[in-house]
Order: structure tokens, then sequence, then C-alpha cells
């Protein structure tokens, strides 16, 4: 059975919260994301964007740092998460779609208006949520401090 399947069938009529990104190198801003977003509903489901996806949105010529295999297993292993599914579209409303969340859940580095998935979770009744962010937490950033570390 797939996790995405597990994902559905552990839903049982709870309220199903949404989010999804990149989640290369899990840092504290994350973590308060993913919980702020299992706060808001029953259970929590992360879209992962796989690694072609992640070269397509150019995060730079050496993302993702970890494997689609590594961030997901990292985010399960938090207590906010119940389940992580990998996806390879450039947005995640297939798996929108799919599952159908009563809460879809982004970062304050969002607007719902920019946000393509927006308006099919509206279409169906569901709510879109932008969450503050942790000022000064950034894959990018650090990966950038590490660099400088080497050098």
């Amino acid at each position: 059975m797939s996790t995405l399947e597990k994902a559905l069938e552990r839903r049982q009529g709870r309220r199903l919260v949404f989010t999804n990104g990149v989640f290369d190198i899990l840092h504290a801003g994350h973590v308060r994301l993913l919980e702020g977003a299992r706060s808001l509903g029953d259970l929590l489901v992360v879209g992962v964007n796989d690694d072609d996806s992640v070269r397509r949105l150019g995060k730079g010529p050496e993302r993702p740092i970890n494997q689609l295999a590594d961030r997901i297993a990292v985010l399960e292993g938090l207590r906010a998460v119940d389940a992580a599914v990998p996806f390879s579209t450039d947005t995640p409303e297939v798996l929108i779609e799919t599952l159908r969340p009563e809460v879809h859940v982004k970062g304050g580095d969002y607007r719902e208006e920019d946000l393509p998935e927006a308006r099919l979770v509206r279409s169906y009744g569901g709510e879109v949520v932008i969450l503050p962010l942790l000022e000064a937490r950034s894959t990018s950033e650090i990966a950038r401090r590490i660099i400088r570390v080497q050098e």
C-alpha cells in the first residue's frame, strides 16, 4: 500500500490538513510551520517535491542536498506529521485533488493569490491558510553558510 493510500485510509472523517514543499535541510522554520499546520486539524499530510521537481523550481544546481527518501524519512519522524507523500509535478494540485484537504497551509513567503492550487482548494469548500514565517530561517541561507565555512 502506498503512502498516499495509507494517508487516505487513516483519514476516516478526520479534518485533513495539507502542506507541501521541498524540506531539504529541516530547520526551526519548517518545524514551526508543520506544528502550526497540524494544529489546524486532526491529520497532517505533507507533499514533498521529488528531486526532479526541486531542480525545476530553480533552487540551484546542487539542490536538493538530501534525496527524496531521506527528506521523507525526516519529515515522518516528526510528531506533527502523519504522512509525507512525494509528488513529481511543479505544483501539488494532483495530490490536493486526490486528498481534498479541508485546509491547505503555506508559509508566509507565499500569498494566496499567487498559489495556483488555491482556486482548487476553494472550489470544493476548503480553506487556504498562510502561516507566518520564522524570520531569518531558510534552507538556501543555511546552504550558503555551509559553503562559506568550507572556503
